[in-house]
């Protein structure tokens, strides 16, 4: 597994993502404000691949790389490859490549009564790579609950 930079070629595979999810997160797929979301975070060489030669993408990250508070934007693993370090090695990555502290890295996932909670393991996820529950945020797009998680960075 090899982790880069997206490119514009990889339009198709954010799509493919994307559609694994969309029972989750609301429409995505046919939306042209997704399609250019994924274009500007990839001009702003902002978005990341997860990829393995001549395989689909495995996952893909759309990161806010603002100091002091970054933002995870998106980030989905394949649902073959769930499990296997894909999600570590974006959010490693990631910080690599865009965190400097002091700062605070947060994400809006799902709350903990939504049923993409416990199936998707996002919440156990964040809180594994040391993100904290905070506030509510507003729903999804399908009407199911949002949380924000924190990372405070040094």
């Amino acid at each position: 597994m090899n982790v880069r930079l997206a490119e514009p070629q990889d339009l198709p595979g954010f799509l493919a993502l994307a559609a694994q999810v969309e029972h989750w997160f609301g429409p995505m797929v046919g939306e042209a404000g997704f399609h250019a979301a994924v274009r500007d975070h990839i001009v702003r060489s902002e978005a990341l691949v997860a990829a393995s030669a001549g395989s689909p993408l495995l996952g893909g990250m759309l990161f806010g790389a603002t100091a002091p508070v970054y933002h995870v934007h998106w980030l989905v693993v394949s649902d073959q490859a769930r499990g296997t370090g894909v999600g570590r090695a974006l959010m490693d990555d990631a910080m690599r490549r865009w965190v400097r502290g002091p700062g605070t890295i947060e994400v809006v996932t799902f709350g903990s009564d939504h049923p993409g909670a416990h199936v998707s393991g996002a919440r156990a996820f964040y809180e594994r790579l040391g993100f904290v529950p905070g506030e509510a945020a507003d729903p999804g797009p399908e009407g199911g609950s949002r949380q924000v998680f924190r990372r405070t960075v040094g």
